[in-house]
């Protein structure tokens, strides 16, 4: 019999959610409006007609949450703050009962042994700080300094992992760009002064947390970089690809880790910006020593020049809309790669995570990484008994992380794996329609069933090696 894959002993198991998604409690305690409040109200923007003014309500059932990740032995659980829930307004003092609700996660968190990971921003901007402008203006990068500096010394003295924003991309891109995210704007130039700003956040960010948290403390980024691929070695192919590249990727570890844009990047977006938001000084401050690199993986992009382009919508992953998430990469076009998708048709290729986790080993060496999300909806559902069995998630998660222990192998440092997401939820855009959970959640009870990948997960999580064979856990 083929011998388990062992993982490092001090690797992370862990899994992730973000505030919105789960914690409900949309009007207690002070907390006031997010972007995403509002955008839920816009008719038409969100399946259903769904909001996450429930959620599923981890705001009042953290307790009973924590203690099933403990029953299921995970060492690790990522989870993001609410800004409006910290700061309402998005300016001035906290409110201390906001607060207190994460003291109060994190310290049953670490009654029970979980690591906790804290992110500052997974998309809740305050919605006033939109309303005077949003990402696209620099204030809110400011704005976000000085929150960062209230949850770091609010909670730095017992979380050592903070990661500042979450997925960067969406929130300029989606966001701004093609609208099918908060705040639903559709201004290409926009969204790349929002790119350049939250770059800035992020580093007045961490410059903000390193003021007040002990040396100790780790602070990372989670970007989700897109794993490029071309349909043929075709020249105007081959350029398509690095395009998007300098779009979904350069314009964000480009001034992070390197300290500057690709120059490409301003070439190619000349038509719809001269970049005269970047002052001096901005590189500097977003260039801000890492201590980890989050990195965020679903499936990978393949791209072609536009007359090769498929017939039928954009097929980027990104969701449907008239308007593009790629600023003036119109003639650029995206294809659906080949082989067995998810409910979100996301094909599933763990040779992009490895491939993703090798290209910032080399881009980034010395840095350690995380994939601080990588999961699958399914379209799950009970058993006359009411259990809940996902075989195709288990095999979904035995694939891609093989790809990590294998990346560790070819000499990657990945320290720990966050699976998206602990349990079902409120998925943006698409409301409740699409299960990512590994805990099934009944929407109309709330009710919390493990299923059976989440048992699958936790034994991997407990014995750090993962069999050779995909069994279910029954």
């Amino acid at each position: 019999m083929p011998e388990p894959l062992t993982f490092p002993s001090a690797f992370l198991w862990g899994a992730a959610t973000s505030a919105y998604q789960i914690e409900g409690a949309v009007r207690e305690d002070g907390r006031t409006p997010s972007i995403w409040d509002t955008f839920c109200r816009t008719p038409g923007k969100v399946i259903g007609g769904d909001t996450g003014d429930i959620a599923v309500d981890h705001y009042h059932r953290y307790r009973d949450d924590v203690a099933l990740m403990a029953e299921l032995g995970l060492t690790a659980y990522r989870f993001s703050v609410s800004w409006p829930r910290v700061q309402p307004t998005g300016r001035g003092p906290a409110v201390q009962r906001g607060l207190d609700f994460y003291r109060r996660l994190v310290d049953e968190l670490l009654a029970h042994g979980i690591k906790p990971a804290v992110t500052l921003y997974h998309w809740d901007l305050p919605q006033e700080l939109e309303d005077a402008g949003g990402w696209p203006e620099r204030e809110t990068a400011y704005r976000f300094a000085e929150y960062a500096a209230i949850v770091g010394e609010a909670l730095g003295d017992r979380v050592e992992q903070w990661i500042t924003l979450n997925e960067p991309w969406c929130s300029a891109f989606l966001g701004y760009s093609s609208g099918v995210h908060a705040p639903g704007r559709t201004d290409p130039a926009a969204a790349l002064r929002a790119a350049h700003h939250l770059n800035l956040a992020h580093g007045l960010g961490t410059s903000a947390l390193r003021g007040v948290m002990p040396a100790r403390n780790s602070v990372a980024v989670s970007l989700n970089s897109s794993v490029l691929r071309a349909v043929s070695d075709a020249p105007e192919d081959l350029d398509a690809k690095r395009r998007i590249d300098n779009l979904a990727n350069g314009i964000f570890h480009g001034p992070m880790l390197h300290g500057a844009y690709p120059e490409t990047l301003f070439t190619d977006t000349a038509r719809l910006t001269d970049w005269s938001y970047v002052q001096q000084g901005d590189l500097a401050a977003i260039h801000q020593p890492l201590d980890a690199l989050g990195l965020n993986y679903y499936t990978p992009t393949l791209v072609s020049a536009a007359e090769n382009a498929p017939s039928g919508p954009r097929a980027d992953g990104h969701g449907v809309s008239e308007n593009s998430p790629w600023p003036a990469a119109d003639d650029v076009a995206f294809h659906q790669t080949p082989g067995d998708r998810t409910e979100m048709g996301w094909t599933i290729d763990p040779t992009g995570l490895h491939e993703l986790i090798m290209r910032y080993t080399r881009e980034a060496p010395g840095l350690a990484l995380y994939i601080t999300e990588n999961g699958a909806a399914y379209d799950d559902k009970p058993d006359p008994d009411g259990r809940v069995h996902d075989p195709e998630r288990i095999t979904y998660l035995h694939g891609h992380l093989s790809a990590v222990r294998q990346a560790i192998a070819d000499g990657a440092d990945v320290r720990g794996y966050y699976l998206w997401s602990l349990m079902d939820n409120f998925e943006w855009a698409y409301g409740y329609e699409k299960r990512f959970g590994a805990v099934y959640v009944d929407y109309a009870t709330l009710a919390r069933t493990p299923k059976s990948s989440a048992r699958w997960y936790g034994d991997v999580a407990r014995t750090g090696a993962l069999p050779a064979e995909e069994a279910t856990t029954e």
